[in-house]
């Protein structure tokens, strides 16, 4: 990305004010496999007492490698994030099981995206209708 579409868009990840802000009052707790960086407040002043007070607990938050999807952050990252649990996720991570299959980003409102027979994208054909079917009428 650019210099100016880091300064002006946050659509297509972290500005850079966020990025400096980011680095000066926050503490880098981890990366997950997609490149996501993972932060909590790093001093005791204000933003950790308006923390404490708004949320219950230290401010976390995250900046994404890449777009903006909040899908893209794993469920352990996601548990962390809303304080479910103190410890860094790496604590809590379980064994990969063989069934598991790698993230896919939601693809709604892409042309990856699923559309089911009938729909415009597709030509707009629907299966015809049976004879279970009446339609309304106003003059019945």
């Amino acid at each position: 990305m650019s210099f100016l579409g880091k300064i002006f868009t946050w659509w297509n990840g972290a500005t850079f004010g966020t990025m400096l802000w980011s680095a000066r009052n926050g503490e880098h707790v981890g990366t997950d496999a997609q490149g996501n960086k993972y932060y909590r407040s790093k001093d005791d002043s204000a933003g950790k007492a308006w923390a404490q007070r708004a949320h219950g607990g230290e401010r976390r938050w995250v900046i994404y490698n890449g777009a903006n999807d909040a899908s893209r952050v794993p469920p352990e990252w996601h548990g962390w994030l809303h304080q479910s649990y103190d410890e860094l996720p790496e604590s809590h991570l379980q064994p990969a099981k063989i069934w598991e299959v790698d993230y896919t980003p939601n693809a709604t409102g892409t042309p990856g995206a699923y559309r089911p027979a009938g729909a415009l994208e597709r030509g707009g054909r629907r299966a015809a209708a049976t004879g279970d079917y009446e339609a309304w009428t106003p003059d019945a």
